[in-house]
């Protein structure tokens, strides 16, 4: 439950302590609309949150850029700025400003960003600034130094320390360790004949003594690379001195591509990205994968479980070495080679980061280093508040200098080290709120969001993160994961926001299953559908999604599973008609998932296999299934079978990327959505300069359907879904010219047609989308002129000779 306000709660603020206000607030006083939906995945505790558009007030684009000169800026950007009054801050939080219906929320706003401005300022004095701090790895762990090697680790709690490894023969009686004041433990390791005492790629540890005068060995926490002996069962992970010479360390050849106006993410794991049932490699996925991905349009990777996990079934999130890349795939050098090969296809890759929690491994992960440690002295929290009960894995604590510096060092790492462009912050509702969301259901009421309940020192982090990476990386793309819908999630930091640059529309995925599990056909209403598509904050991005990972693994069901089931085994051959389950299927697959690329939001994402309608879930291999790979694949022989229909969905999903990649649709400001007739089960709609015509109608075909447009001329289809290339009937003739009808009166809404001034006639067959664009008369006037003008001097040319 949310903790309540009590009347003389207050907060402090550098020092000074103020009255908060009341944070409670009755939901009719909050401009919002909201629905709670069914939880999604169960052992994340998933509450899909949909949406408040705020009331009477102006909206802003979701592009729309807000110039921002305020003191809070200046604070953040000057170290030598002072800005500690409060009022003084108040008065400069633009989210306020955006949105009125947090104006009883300022209190919360100018703690938390006093907090982040006055830990900035600390930083600022003793680390030199942000970006320095977040260089942690030039210090900690493993570093070359002048004539020799220093190890560097934080652990205030041992009592002694030593460095072993094969070196020295696991032995550290003569590689103790020396303690400073902060608790680091440092020793310096002299070369030896000119070369390092540690050799590349031998392993490693930290071996220490707590209170209890036992000693215990541990992966140091700075680790670049942890492997494990793959012919010993459960056997434990070592840490491995990663140091290779300039012969065989990779050096990147490619730039960045230059970031796109919106993310078209693919999703993928690599590990399982093979069709044999086996443990696919970086290099595999980078020579056979990333094509596939380029081939289809996608402009953005995002790569899951690149972190170090000791346990693979945890699909990457219980990582247990923060700075290693996963073992089973490759080595670092060969991360490095994937990006690059994506670079080089102008794909842009994203990282998924765990830093809402850490695997509760003690052996092989950072959780062991907090023997006998109180909160302050560990990277987690001590007792209940440290410990997640759902997912058992240990919390960070966001409010503790070297946690701090360990996860934006991070951050940095994998910036700077393997080029990534970006990172999906997993677990970000976790972080959010000391309830982590547990059993805490999100009605949309703004004091949900604002009190008690609020993990403040999570909250700063965020900030801190966000714009550390932005500072890094201009181009950086950074997406949250967060269920509740916190306002001001993907807003900067400098108007008072965490920071975001998207968030995902996680209320989408659960909407399609429950029209799927639960509704017949006639009986989906394309109000909801649109409704749940469209109800998001303004001027805060989301990326859209029909189906992600989470709706792919064991025990749920991925949407082309739900509309085919065992047909996807044996109804999918094009040498035989196909049966009425697989025409629905594939035709439905095609339009909810390009609706909700349409009207969900400003950037859309697929996992790896979803595009083709791939027929089985995803099961890692664990005791309950034998420790198989039959499940933990994907069948791409499927798809490059021609004869088979699974290359349908594969087209029409390239397609449909190929449409935003020419008329850029997701990244436009204007959406539109003129009808949503139940009765017709016809959704009409704009986005940028194309119109939209959804008829979810199983039986239903209507000619001359009139459709509302915004500009007169001519339109013709420029994509559809019951083409013959994409599984269809071929039933829309794309070489008709569609000419606009005005209607009502120019400059009165009110006597136009859906609100819409002009409108055309098409054939709408069931089950179809099709996109019209409208044709530029002039240009092609232009063209033609062109062309003629071409012609005529090559006859003249020809005369003349």
């Amino acid at each position: 439950m949310l903790c309540s306000v009590s009347s003389n709660f207050r907060l402090t603020l550098l020092g000074s302590p103020f009255p908060s206000g009341d944070f409670r607030k009755t939901s009719n006083e909050c401009l919002i609309t909201a629905n709670q939906l069914p939880i999604g995945k169960a052992e994340k505790s998933r509450r899909a949150f949909r949406g408040y558009p705020t009331v009477g007030q102006k909206r802003l684009s979701f592009h729309e850029t807000v110039v921002n000169n305020s003191k809070i800026s200046t604070a953040l950007e000057d170290e030598s700025s002072v800005m500690t009054n409060t009022e003084e801050i108040a008065h400069e939080i633009g989210l306020l400003d955006l949105d009125p219906a947090l104006q009883p929320f300022k209190d919360h706003f100018v703690y938390r960003i006093g907090r982040y401005i006055e830990q900035k300022r600390l930083i600022e004095k003793y680390e030199g600034s942000l970006q320095e701090f977040a260089q942690g790895y030039l210090k900690f762990g493993f570093n070359r130094e002048e004539g020799g090697t220093v190890y560097r680790e934080w652990s205030p709690a041992a009592q002694e320390a030593q460095l072993i490894g094969d070196f020295n023969g696991w032995d550290g009686s003569k590689h103790k360790m020396e303690r400073n004041e902060f608790g680091v433990w440092t020793i310096q390791i002299p070369d030896v004949n000119g070369k390092p005492a540690i050799p590349h790629n031998s392993k490693v540890k930290f071996r220490f003594k707590h209170s209890n005068e036992i000693w215990v060995d541990r992966i140091p926490a700075w680790i670049k690379y942890a492997t494990v002996d793959p012919t010993r069962f459960a056997a434990p992970y070592d840490g491995v001195y990663w140091d290779p010479p300039s012969s065989e360390r990779y050096q990147f050849k490619y730039p960045r591509p230059p970031k796109s106006q919106a993310p078209r993410i693919y999703e993928a794991h690599v590990g399982m990205s093979s069709s044999e049932p086996r443990i696919n490699s970086y290099r595999e996925f980078a020579d056979n994968v990333l094509p596939r991905i380029k081939a289809n349009n996608y402009n953005t990777v995002q790569l899951m479980a690149v972190m170090e996990h000791s346990y693979y079934a945890s699909f990457g999130y219980h990582v247990t070495n923060f700075f290693a890349v996963s073992s089973r795939s490759g080595t670092p050098e060969d991360l490095k080679y994937l990006i690059d090969k994506a670079h080089y296809l102008g794909l842009q890759v994203l990282m998924d980061v765990v830093h809402s929690h850490a695997s509760n491994n003690v052996t092989d992960g950072l959780n062991g280093f907090d023997v006998g440690q109180s909160s302050q002295e560990s990277y987690f929290h001590t007792g209940p508040r440290g410990y997640h009960q759902l997912w058992d894995s240990r919390l960070f604590n966001y409010g503790n200098w070297e946690v701090l510096r360990f996860l934006l060092s991070n951050l940095r790492w994998w910036l700077e080290e393997y080029q990534f462009d970006g990172f999906r912050l997993d677990g970000v509702t976790s972080m959010l709120y000391h309830h982590h969301g547990i059993n805490v259901g999100f009605s949309g009421n703004y004091a949900e969001y604002f009190s008690e309940a609020t993990d403040v020192d999570a909250v700063i982090y965020l900030m801190m993160a966000n714009c550390l990476v932005h500072s890094l990386l201009l181009d950086a793309t950074i997406i949250a994961e967060d269920v509740s819908g916190m306002p001001g999630l993907g807003r900067p930091v400098v108007e008072g926001g965490i920071g975001f640059d998207y968030r995902l529309a996680m209320a989408v995925p659960d909407k399609w299953i429950d029209n799927l599990k639960n509704k017949k056909d006639e009986e989906w209403s394309m109000k909801e559908i649109v409704s749940c598509l469209t109800n998001r904050r303004y001027t805060e991005k989301c990326i859209s999604y029909a189906e992600s990972h989470d709706q792919a693994i064991v025990g749920d069901k991925t949407i082309a599973f739900f509309l085919m089931d065992k047909e996807m085994y044996s109804g999918m051959s094009c040498l035989e008609p196909a049966s009425p389950s697989v025409d629905r299927g594939i035709a439905l697959h095609k339009m909810i998932h390009f609706i909700t690329m349409v009207l969900g939001g400003e950037g859309y994402l697929n996992f790896m296999g979803n595009e083709f309608g791939h027929p089985e879930w995803i099961d890692f291999p664990r005791e309950g299934n034998n420790w198989s790979y039959e499940k933990c694949r994907r069948q791409w022989n499927l798809v490059d079978t021609d004869h088979l229909r699974y290359k349908f969905m594969n087209a029409f999903d390239g397609a449909m990327n190929e449409l935003d990649e020419s008329f850029s649709f997701l990244a436009s400001s204007k959406q539109i959505v003129s009808s949503t007739l139940d009765e017709d089960k016809v959704i009409v709609c704009e986005r940028g300069e194309l119109v939209f015509v959804f008829n979810f109608h199983p039986e239903n075909t209507y000619e001359g359907y009139k459709v509302g447009c915004d500009l007169p001329g001519k339109y013709r289809v420029t994509l559809d879904s019951d083409a013959l290339e994409f599984g269809g009937q071929g039933r829309v003739d794309h070489d008709v010219d569609h000419f606009t009808s005005p209607e009502g009166v120019p400059g009165k809404p009110e006597t136009n047609f859906n609100n819409r001034p002009n409108s055309f006639r098409v054939l709408c067959p069931p089950r179809t989308c099709v996109v019209y664009y409208r044709v530029d008369e002039d240009l092609r006037s232009c063209e033609g002129l062109v062309a003629a003008k071409t012609a005529a001097d090559v006859l003249d040319n020809e005369s003349a000779s």
